[in-house]
């Protein structure tokens, strides 16, 4: 049998760990005596390791042709897979793919074929119906965080790129949640489950609890956000209306937020989540709709305005921060003759509030809602020109896009939202006449 591309002591060294842990283990052994593997773990806890080690003991350094495909979500996971490949040294070629930048630069780097592509659903169709990719030679195919890749609506597109691979013999699913769901198309034969999802929270994650001496919490919540101060933060409340009152008095009081539950919209969701995700707002006002499935990085505080229902409510909500490798805190505010479920450890840090609280700074960032999308043939690389042509933007100035079938949204900086939204107010994109404003 080929040896393996990488050093395992080197390896280990280089990611300051002592010894593969029990998943790791678990995924080389199973992927020795088994073609189509499901591995289940929570974030954290090293899946990119636990696939990307038997991936890089398949690799045959002397084939110049992409032998591994890795499909995932988003442009962030991509780039957090390629860095630890990249960190594991095995002297062989990768490639990432994913909207956002210059397609072409991407061409570029496939023209010498990586032995490993990763990349988002979208992207790797589009190099594929352009014939960029060398299909004929990739036998291994790893669907990171697929279940959250079907609920962005990337089902046809995966499809699509996993129906060109004509040679596929090993097949990795990786996901931090178990899914009842298995499309067709991943074609998952006689495959082994290794599920190491235990429900425990994540070691990065604090817990702690605030004692608010009123039962209505909202002026608690006020101070406490003030307390906090601008970092990217989630509040959990059980009801609907509950959610409304609470961002219509944070507002009042100074404290830009979004809010989010189940009687939106879409494109009313879409903004919310948008406009917290590229940092418009720094505070999300939400039921439990948003304890699954939302990709947003980097969320430094789960504040549990209301106390969850059970504990694995409290599982899922505390799910959104300590991801990867960051930290997070989740604080429980617990009203007058509030009991805390057991599951809480009772000897949890006690927040104890200043008396005089300042508001914090406002965000930096405007979004504007473009009335035009992927059906429309516009994609990031078109709103990019477009503002930087017209609305004499730089491109510093834009922040993150997000296209959706039918509208898009961009962060600018809010300082110069007026002056760009004067300058395009009569231009079209793409010879459309497009719907340009600030995101409601």
């Amino acid at each position: 049998m080929k040896k393996a591309t990488y050093s395992l002591p080197k390896i280990l060294s280089a990611f300051k760990i002592e010894a593969l842990n029990a998943m790791q283990e678990a995924s080389i052994a199973a992927s020795k005596e088994h073609d189509n593997i499901i591995l289940l773990s929570a974030t954290g806890s090293g899946k990119t390791l636990a696939f990307l080690l038997p991936i890089a003991e398949q690799l045959d350094p002397a084939k110049k042709t992409t032998q591994a495909l890795i499909i995932v979500p988003s442009r962030e996971l991509a780039l957090q897979i390629e860095q630890v490949f990249r960190t594991m040294a095995t002297g062989l070629k990768v490639t990432c793919c994913y909207g956002g930048h210059l397609r072409e630069t991407e061409e570029n780097n496939l023209l010498e074929a990586p032995a490993l592509i990763i990349g988002t659903p979208g992207r790797l169709a589009d190099h594929i119906r352009r014939g960029n990719i060398a299909l004929a030679g990739i036998e291994t195919l790893v669907l990171d965080e697929f279940d959250k890749s079907l609920e962005f609506g990337f089902e046809e597109e995966m499809s699509f790129v996993v129906g060109s691979l004509p040679g596929i013999k090993k097949r990795f699913l990786v996901s931090a949640t178990e899914s009842s769901e298995m499309p067709r198309f991943i074609r998952m034969k006689d495959a082994v489950t290794l599920n190491f999802l235990t429900g425990e929270a994540a070691e990065a994650l604090a817990i702690q609890i605030i004692k608010c001496p009123d039962a209505d919490k909202l002026d608690t919540l006020f101070r406490l956000i003030c307390y906090l101060g601008n970092r990217s933060t989630i509040v959990f409340l059980n009801f609907r209306d509950a959610v409304q009152r609470t961002s219509d008095f944070l507002k009042e009081k100074g404290i830009v937020n979004v809010f989010y539950h189940g009687a939106l919209e879409q494109p009313e969701r879409d903004s919310a989540i948008c406009k917290f995700r590229n940092g418009t707002s720094n505070v999300l006002v939400t039921t439990d709709l948003a304890s699954r499935g939302l990709d947003i990085p980097n969320i430094r505080y789960i504040i549990h305005y209301h106390l969850p229902s059970s504990e694995e409510v409290f599982t899922h909500r505390n799910g959104r921060t300590a991801r990867m490798d960051a930290s997070g805190t989740a604080i429980l505010m617990q009203g007058p003759g509030e009991e805390l479920p057991d599951y809480i450890d009772p000897n949890a840090v006690v927040i104890t509030l200043p008396e005089q609280v300042e508001i914090p700074e406002k965000p930096k960032w405007s979004t504007l809602f473009l009335s035009a999308g992927k059906k429309d043939k516009v994609n990031k690389v078109d709103i990019v020109g477009f503002l930087t042509q017209k609305g004499e933007l730089k491109k510093e100035d834009i922040g993150l896009i997000e296209v959706k079938d039918f509208i898009s949204f961009v962060a600018i900086r809010k300082s110069k939202a007026s002056h760009t939204l004067q300058k395009i107010k009569d231009h079209k994109i793409k010879n459309k006449r497009v719907k340009i404003e600030v995101a409601k």
